[in-house]
């Protein structure tokens, strides 16, 4: 029920775009005020929630460890997953948002005949998020160029890069194809697992499904339906100057890319997807291991009165005489 829901919202999203300008003819609408609205709602979202993990309280460390902790010098230390300094942290945290290690280290349980536990790697898992991001992040890079006049160089550089296979024209960019590769198996395995499934919920679904129409709209503009370039660059010039202009003849295409664009954008801080930023903010990996070593006192902490074992020996020392209780003073 929750795919089914989640791809009937994004199939209203294309109508809506496809009736606004195709019949009504609300380009300015769709063109200028929805990027602005989403764009300003992905900012202020993001530095809410951001602010609002920072003022969190973490008074002591809670580090997930997966290795041998600093002790003996003997015995050799896991530096990477149960670090104590903060170099080895920034290692640890390198690795996790540039390799996503935790999820490389994945493991999946199965029951066989016998019966018999078996654990596998997720090893398809991890290749297929680490596809996804870095194609996104790349198809991201590529579009700045819409927006810098004069374009820098090393976007221009990254472009030619991603756009080497010259099986046509124009030229098929490889990070396109991996994107919606990668973003479709992570819908297929979402499907086809039962036990995936089982716990997949809408607001699982609909990012995918927002991709999916980002990547294969993409593909459309660039390779069947043809959008005049010029255009499209002149409005998004014209919106990041704060000039919006909408030129005319862009295509629908566009539009009902743009829309699912905003979409993700507006969606953005109030999803899953903000592991983006959160996993900076993420006290079970940005912090050493260091329980052990030093000292932490909680600095919310406020005076309380106690009540020490002396005290507690002096009030009762009669009645813990008479009962046959060992006392320190007679």
């Amino acid at each position: 029920m929750g795919m089914e829901f989640s791809l009937g919202i994004v199939l209203a999203l294309v109508a809506t775009a496809f009736v606004g300008v195709k019949v009504a003819g609300m380009t300015y609408f769709f063109g200028v005020v929805v990027p602005y609205i989403a764009i300003f709602t992905f900012l202020g979202g993001f530095i809410l929630r951001i602010l609002g993990w920072a003022r969190s309280p973490v008074p002591f460390r809670i580090t997930t460890t997966a290795g041998q902790q600093l002790s003996f010098p003997w015995i050799k230390q896991n530096k990477l997953d149960n670090p104590t300094t903060t170099l080895q942290t920034i290692g640890r945290m390198a690795l996790e948002v540039l390799l996503f290690r935790s999820l490389f280290r994945n493991t999946k349980l199965e029951m066989r005949e016998g019966p018999k536990v078996s654990y596998q790697l997720e090893k398809w898992l991890w290749l297929a998020g680490l596809a996804f991001h870095y194609s996104f992040l790349v198809i991201f890079i590529r579009h700045l160029r819409f927006f810098l006049e004069p374009v820098p160089m090393p976007i221009l550089g990254l472009d030619r890069a991603d756009g080497f296979l010259q099986w046509g024209l124009p030229g098929v960019y490889l990070s396109d194809m991996v994107f919606v590769a990668a973003v479709s198996y992570l819908f297929i395995r979402r499907v086809i697992i039962p036990q995936v499934k089982y716990i997949s919920l809408p607001a699982d679904y609909f990012p995918l499904f927002v991709l999916l129409g980002m990547g294969v709209s993409g593909i459309l503009m660039r390779y069947f339906i043809k959008v005049d370039i010029t255009k499209v660059k002149e409005l998004a010039v014209g919106l990041v100057t704060f000039q919006p202009v909408v030129p005319e003849g862009i295509g629908v295409i566009f539009y009902i890319h743009l829309v699912l664009v905003c979409t993700l954008f507006a969606y953005f801080p109030f999803s899953k997807l903000m592991h983006l930023g959160g996993v900076f903010l993420s006290p079970t990996r940005n912090l050493p291991n260091d329980n052990r070593i030093r000292r932490h006192v909680n600095p919310w902490n406020y005076p309380v009165k106690t009540h020490t074992y002396a005290e507690y020996e002096d009030h009762f020392r009669e009645k813990m005489i008479e009962a046959g209780l060992p006392v320190d003073k007679e």
